[in-house]
Order: structure tokens, then C-alpha cells, then sequence
């Protein structure tokens, strides 16, 4: 144990003398000639005690008196202990809320842990001392920013939740970096099972301490789930995976729309993943995978996951044009189970809503004015509010534009020959997918809230109907042109913006939650936007027109992240700091930390004072006592 202000000890040799002469030195009393003493040995007695000095007699009062006093002197020197913590007077805290740390592992969930950490942290400050708290996971918030106020301060701690949406420490530890910059003695803690992201081209400009969370690894999660329409129904396919480093059995049961349809029995061991492949009826439309609780891991969060089906919704796509076989094959052959209907190229009205009819495909044709939704152009004759025809380009070399383009994924057009495409000129909203000698073969984009695709040959003037790429490269299409439509069927991550395309005539989009909770989505260019995603479960996304639905969606928000489903803490995090260390202190290393209990004195002190004055007013005590049972009696 260590003093803060040892001087105040000083205070003891002061006043601890002048309390026990109190006791020593006693008043004089006049003197009185008397004729005998026989009737006042009492008062003799009474005269030798309070004589100027005398031997000093054993008295609980002094006695209470003294302790107070040590109480006081040592509260006053304010003794700390040495603990894991912080040295610094401005403390920024930076709490991790991702998955990961809603393990119970710790008796509690990490996060629990780790804010009554925090708050031991905070109570650490010196007189003074100003602290920020950090919520990372997720989309970084500040619940308080360099306050001197522990109330606020433990109050934003103890609000903060767990997040889904990744755990990147990067934003977190970028404004850590800034606010430290500009005041001295400033402390960095980071507290968190360690299964996160860090920087490696920032450089802290302050002591980074680490305070792990965090004891055990096991754990089992529903890892993928997910429904593809089939020639019997609808095929659905689970996966559970161990995260764990050891052997681990767990029950999965399958529920169709809420009821239970069957349940596997898994041994996993670490590391592996074991997955069924089930046949379901097409008529389910919300699949549910549950991990049982009787053998639970650390980690519930991930035990669930949900898988949505949309056969027969809003998966309409209409075709303008002379008629193209090769095409509606292609398309009858997409997972998403698409509904074609072919109008004439002679059409120029369009009655049907975005949300009716999310895609149309205009082959060789430019109407008057374009149909609601998301386009598809096919070899267009003319100009549109889009692009500009400026001309045609014969055999041109297809070659695909650099980067990753999600709708080459799987796709070849190397080998692909073409006869005769027009030249483009597209606006700014249009990305390059596949360059020709000419100018852009294939653009992508957005525009308005619409998602437009522009394909410049016709595909009877090339081989690529020929090509295995070509039922490939449609499906790519139409999964862009409508989303959710493919495979993926409409999952989303955690915290996720969910984006419905829709057309001027929907007044409303109403979203019901997994909790049941039905609210308005943000109506804003043709789109409906929904921000609040962070509850797992599935969500129905409804259009309408005044008070008619028009149009249901389905959707399901999943974890499946293998980097928060491994739980296991790691013990060192690596921080690079402008002092030149390379890790975070952990509170293994160093014990920096001050402890103090100077509060626990001055309250020990104040009981021995009302013990003090009940013993110096015993005797009125007892007097009152038998005053009140001889009126009680």
C-alpha cells in the first residue's frame, strides 16, 4: 500500500497529544477547610483524579477518539493500492460490442464484463480526470466525450449493447488517436476479447492498454442456410460449423413456418462443419435452423438462423420485343423460378407497378416511355435519358474492365465472338463491366433509384448463346436488376441498409420486424430504405398504393461470421504507439493502476463516531431508556 499525501500523517503527532492531555490534564478545583473528611471521601477521591497529572487510566471514549483520529489522518494521506488500470487524468475507453462478446463464458456475457471493467476504470480517475467512452462493433458511437462526470460516464457505459455488423477497431481507434493527440497524461484502454481488427498504419499517440475478456472457445453455430426452388418443391440446405478446439455434439432442428419438421443429431469435431440438404414443400416461406440449448455453447447468437423463400413474389419479368428464345431459356434455367411474360414491341404503355413487375427486358427496343422498374437493354436502336447511340462497331474484341464485377462472377466472355454492336456514350451513373474495341459492351449502374443494365449486341448477332457463360452471365443480371432474386434469397448481414427499388405510385412500405413491431421504411428517388436491421430474424417488407398492398417481400438478417463466431480471447492485441511498442499492455504486465480507499476511512470513521457519541451519552441513554418503560408500565 502507498499514501498519496503523506504528510497528512503529520496530523496524528499534531492533534493525537492534545486529545490524550485532555485526559491527562483535568481542571483545578477551589480548596475548602473542613472540620472532618469523614463525609467526603467521595470528593477527596474526586480531587486526586483530576489532579494536574496523573496516571493515565484505561477509557473507552479516549480510546474511540484516537481511532477516529487514525482514520482521519489516513484517509486524509489517501492510500491506494497498485491494480490493473489506468495512470493517466484523461482516459479514453474503448468497449468492444461486437457478436462475439454476448459469450457467457465469464458467469455473464463478455459485455458485461467488460463494462463493470470499465466503470472500475473510470473510478480509478484522479480528482479531475476527464474520460471518453467508445462503443465499437458495428457503427462506432460515443456515448460520452471527455467528461469529468462519473454518473454520465457510468451511465453510457452501462448502455451500451451488443452490436452485430463486424469489429473493426480502425474508426475507434483513429478518434482515440486524435483526442489524445492534444492533452498530455491521456491513456488509451481497450477492452474486448480481442477478436478484432486493428490498424496497422496508425500509430497511437498515448499508452495503449489492453484488458482482455474472455476464458473459453467452444462453441457451434448455424453457419449457412439458405433455399433454392426445385423440381419437387424447394431444397434447402443447412450447415452447422465448430468454432471450437474441441469435440462437441449438438441437436439442429428444422422448423417450416414456425412448426417443427425435423431434427438432426451432429458431432462435430473442431473445425469441421457438417451440413444437410433437405427437400421442403414450395408452399413454406420461413425456414428456421436452431441449435438446441440443453448442451449450449458460450456463444447463443449464432445457434439460430432463418431462410426466407419469395417463389411467386414480385419475381415477374417482362420481356419487349420480337420474341428471343435463346433468352426466356435462359432465364427459365435461374434458381429465382422467374415468371416471363413477352409483350410486343408495338407497346407503349405500361400499367403495372415497379413493385408488380421489378424488371424489364427491352430486346432491340426503346419505347416512348420506359417502363417502372429496373431495365435490361438489349442492342437499343436509339437513344434514351441513359445513354446516347452515337453508331455501330464491328467485331469488337470483348475483354472485361479491371476489378471484381459481381456479374462476370463465373463467367468467361473471352471466347465470345461478336458480329456487329452500337456504340454507347453512357452518363456518369453508368459503370464499364465489359470493354469492346468500340467503346462499352456491357454497363452497369444506377440512376434515379433504378438499376439499369445495357448490353450492346444483339445475342443473335454472336455466339454467346452458344457459350456455357451465357445462362450464367443472365442469371448475374437478373439477381442485379432484382435483388435477392438468386441464390443469396434476400439475406442480409447484420446492420445492413435494406434497399427496395420502387416506382412513383407506392405511397407507403411498411416492414415488419422478427419482433412483430410494424414501421414505415424511408421513402427517398424510388427507393425504400430501412436502417434497422440489427435483430436477427425475419423481416416482411409491404408496398402499397394508398390502402392497397401491391407488393410482399421477404427477408432474412443472418450472423454467419466465422470471424465473431470464434470466440476463443486472445491475450496480446497488437497496437502500434509513438513510443514505439508494438502491443498493447495488458494488465498482466504492468499494474499501474491506483486503487484507492480513503472513501472506506472516512466512512469507517464516521461509524466510530456515532459509536463514540453513543457511549459518551450512555448514561442519558439508559436513563431515557427507563423513562419510556416506566411510562409504558
Amino acid at each position: 500500500m502507498s499514501l498519496l499525501a503523506p504528510l497528512a500523517l503529520l496530523g496524528a503527532a499534531i492533534v493525537g497529544p492534545l486529545i490524550i492531555a485532555m485526559y491527562l490534564l483535568k481542571l483545578r478545583r477551589e480548596q475548602h477547610t473542613v472540620s472532618s473528611t469523614f463525609l467526603w471521601q467521595k470528593m477527596v477521591r474526586d480531587v486526586e483524579a483530576n489532579a494536574p497529572w496523573q496516571r493515565l487510566r484505561r477509557n473507552w471514549l479516549l480510546l474511540l477518539q484516537l481511532l477516529i483520529l487514525a482514520l482521519l489522518v489516513l484517509a486524509l494521506a489517501r492510500p491506494f493500492f497498485r491494480t490493473a488500470g489506468i495512470a493517466g487524468r484523461n482516459l479514453i475507453v474503448i468497449i468492444d460490442r461486437s457478436a462475439s462478446m454476448g459469450a457467457t463464458d465469464v458467469g455473464q456475457t463478455r459485455l458485461a464484463a467488460a463494462k463493470s471493467q470499465a466503470i472500475a476504470l473510470v473510478d480509478q480517475l484522479p480528482d479531475g480526470g476527464r474520460a471518453t467512452v467508445i462503443a465499437a462493433g458495428g457503427q462506432m458511437e460515443v456515448p460520452a466525450a471527455s467528461t469529468t462526470d462519473r454518473r454520465q460516464l457510468r451511465d453510457a457505459i452501462n448502455g451500451i449493447e451488443v452490436r452485430f455488423g463486424g469489429s473493426d477497431l480502425s474508426p475507434a481507434l483513429t478518434l482515440a488517436a486524435a483526442l489524445t493527440s492534444r492533452e498530455a497524461e491521456s491513456e488509451v484502454a481497450i477492452i474486448s476479447d480481442g477478436n478484432v481488427t486493428v490498424p496497422t498504419d496508425l500509430q497511437v499517440p498515448a499508452t495503449v492498454r489492453y484488458f482482455p475478456i474472455g476464458l473459453q472457445d467452444a462453441n457451434i453455430a448455424v453457419s449457412a442456410l439458405n433455399l433454392q426452388p426445385s423440381a419437387a418443391g424447394q431444397t434447402l440446405f443447412a450447415q452447422a460449423t465448430n468454432y471450437g478446439n474441441a469435440e462437441s455434439t449438438r441437436r439442429m432442428d428444422i422448423y417450416l413456418d414456425g412448426a417443427l419438421f425435423n431434427a438432426y443429431n451432429l458431432t462435430l469435431g473442431p473445425g469441421q462443419a457438417d451440413s444437410k440438404t433437405i427437400e421442403i414443400p414450395a408452399q413454406v416461406r420461413v425456414v428456421e435452423a436452431r441449435l438446441d440449448e440443453s448442451t449450449g455453447d458460450a456463444l447463443p447468437l449464432d445457434d439460430q438462423a432463418w431462410a426466407v423463400s419469395n417463389a411467386g413474389d414480385n419475381t415477374q419479368v417482362r420481356i419487349v420485343g420480337g420474341g428471343n428464345r435463346f433468352l426466356e431459356t435462359a432465364l427459365a434455367l435461374s434458381p429465382a423460378n422467374f415468371q416471363i411474360t413477352t409483350v410486343p414491341t408495338s407497346t407503349s404503355t405500361f400499367t403495372e407497378t415497379a413493385a408488380q413487375v421489378p424488371m424489364t427486358i427491352l430486346d432491340g427496343v426503346v419505347p416512348v416511355e420506359l417502363p417502372p422498374g429496373n431495365l435490361f437493354f438489349i442492342a437499343p436502336p436509339r437513344s434514351t435519358e441513359f445513354f446516347s447511340v452515337t453508331g455501330e462497331v464491328e467485331f469488337p474484341a470483348l475483354r472485361p474492365a479491371a476489378g471484381e464485377e459481381p456479374l462476370l462472377r463465373g463467367v468467361s466472355l473471352s471466347d465470345v465472338s461478336v458480329r456487329r454492336a452500337v456504340t454507347v456514350a453512357p452518363g456518369s451513373w453508368a459503370r464499364t463491366v465489359v470493354e469492346g474495341d468500340g467503346g462499352p459492351v456491357l454497363l452497369a449502374g444506377e440512376r434515379d433509384g433504378r438499376r439499369v443494365v445495357v448490353l450492346t449486341f444483339d445475342i443473335h448477332n454472336s455466339d454467346l448463346p452458344l457459350q456455357i457463360a451465357f445462362p450464367l452471365l443472365i442469371s448475374n443480371i437478373a439477381n442485379y436488376l432484382v435483388p435477392g432474386s438468386g441464390a443469396d434469397a434476400f439475406q442480409l448481414i447484420p446492420g445492413e441498409v435494406l434497399e427496395v427499388q420502387i416506382d412513383a405510385s407506392i405511397t407507403e412500405v411498411r416492414i415488419t420486424k422478427p419482433s412483430g413491431e410494424i414501421v414505415a421504411a424511408t421513402l427517398e428517388a424510388g427507393k425504400a430504405l430501412f436502417v434497422d436491421t440489427g435483430a436477427l430474424g425475419p423481416y416482411i417488407v409491404e408496398q402499397f398504393q394508398g390502402n392497397e398492398l401491391v407488393g410482399r417481400t421477404r427477408y432474412a438478417v443472418n450472423l454467419f461470421s466465422a470471424d465473431e463466431s470464434k470466440i476463443q480471447p486472445r491475450a496480446e492485441l497488437a497496437v502500434t504507439q509513438a513510443s514505439g511498442l508494438q502491443q498493447a499492455e495488458t494488465s498482466d504486465q504492468n499494474r499501474v493502476g491506483r486503487q484507492e480507499i480513503w472513501r472506506w476511512l472516512a466512512a469507517a470513521a464516521l461509524a466510530v463516531l456515532v459509536i463514540e457519541w453513543l457511549v459518551y451519552q450512555r448514561n442519558g441513554l439508559a436513563f431515557l431508556r427507563d423513562r419510556l418503560r416506566r411510562r409504558a408500565a
